[in-house]
């Protein structure tokens, strides 16, 4: 069961959402950029440990550069979407911002078909569209 990408995915999914209700108490007394920051530091913190611990080290030069560019990329954007998701939740309920964060699935469907050549069938995209309607529904008080 755990060499499977749906076993993660879940695990994932349940780890997001303990990350919104403990971000949600966590950055009461604390400017939100920086409880950010020592998010970080604990996750590098825990990274380098887990790295460690499981023998996965590697060497930087074993990377191509195609690779590190892509991951610094990667990096920038995740940084932005914590700094903006950690300000949204200092304001916002944590019931209606971790929602409209999840349109990033309606973006990543749209976006991997676009730039990445993936295919999607019309009951994948009805998913993409309930998704998008739930992330409305969800996010506003009506």
């Amino acid at each position: 069961m755990t060499a499977t990408w749906q076993f993660w995915a879940v695990l994932s999914a349940i780890f997001a959402a303990l990350t919104a209700i403990f971000a949600k108490v966590g950055i009461e007394n604390i400017n939100s950029d920086f409880a950010t920051l020592i998010r970080t530091f604990v996750i590098i913190g825990a990274l380098c440990l887990f790295l460690t611990v499981s023998g996965q080290w590697q060497s930087p030069s074993t990377i191509s550069t195609k690779t590190w560019t892509f991951l610094i990329l990667s990096g920038l954007a995740t940084g932005a979407s914590w700094l903006a998701y950690f300000r949204a939740l200092k304001i916002g309920d944590a019931a209606r911002v971790a929602p409209i964060d999840k349109l990033s699935v309606v973006m990543v469907a749209i976006f991997g078909v676009a730039f990445l050549g993936e295919k999607l069938s019309g009951l994948n995209w009805l998913g993409v569209l309930l998704i998008g309607a739930g992330v409305i529904l969800l996010s506003f008080k009506f």
